[in-house]
């Protein structure tokens, strides 16, 4: 069965889905854009071009389906010549992963923080609130 004008099947269209979100993720590893650089593949006019063709997983209705939000950003970042020449240093990407690291180490308290204040903030809204009906007009 033939999907779009492109002549694939939905077979080829699923496979190809599959395999650009594999790489897309891939990217939110620093050691491997790190590996990419050092072979000079991020030199690699094709290859710039298709990292533009992929900023299509910014969209929301495809973004839903990636594990690793960071892929987008470096997805973004190696647009710009300047961040992918640097990533051929090895501090470059020692330094992007150190960073990850301690954003996934402090997202969770961060998080779990701002859901606690959040369940607090609305235990104390029904005590609080105006009441219903016109006395609160008068």
């Amino acid at each position: 069965m033939e999907s779009g004008g492109a002549g694939i099947t939905e077979e080829q269209a699923r496979n190809r889905f599959q395999l650009e979100l594999e790489f897309v993720q891939c990217l939110a590893n620093p050691n491997y854009l790190n590996f990419l650089a050092q072979r000079g593949i991020l030199r690699d006019r094709s290859f710039i071009n298709y990292l533009k063709y992929l900023l299509y997983w910014k969209e929301p209705e495809y973004a839903k389906f990636l594990k690793y939000p960071h892929c987008l950003h470096m997805l973004e970042l190696l647009q710009y010549e300047h961040f992918r020449k640097e990533l051929v240093n090895a501090q470059c990407a020692k330094f992007i992963d150190e960073q990850q690291l301690l954003h996934w180490q402090h997202y969770s308290r961060k998080r779990m923080r701002l859901q606690q204040a959040l369940a607090e903030q609305t235990q104390a809204q029904p005590q609080t609130a105006p009441p219903h009906g016109n006395a609160a007009a008068k």
